[in-house]
């Protein structure tokens, strides 16, 4: 058993305030959610209105499948244009 985790450190473009902040947060967690059937949450920065951290978690019985799924979430997050990413990091467990 392979669980895998990988963490964004975001700046959210173009947000004025927490909700518009909020709200890019909402749909990129429920986007993750939704395409890779992965456990999501924002995890730090919460009262910044132009940060964000939110980190998504897999588990899978090879480390493979794992690789494949974070590569694809992390596409996702880099190509979406409401946020830049300004760091990733990836765990193993």
């Amino acid at each position: 058993m392979v669980v895998g985790l990988i963490v964004w450190e975001l700046e959210v473009l173009g947000a004025q305030s927490l909700k518009d902040k909020r709200r890019v947060v909402k749909s990129l967690k429920e986007r993750l959610r939704s395409r890779f059937a992965v456990s999501t949450a924002e995890t730090n920065h919460q009262d910044l209105w132009q940060r964000a951290e939110i980190a998504a978690c897999l588990v899978s019985g090879e480390k493979h499948h794992v690789d494949e799924v974070l590569d694809s979430m992390d596409r996702l997050v880099v190509g979406d244009g409401r946020a830049r990413v300004i760091q990733s990091r990836r765990s193993y467990y």
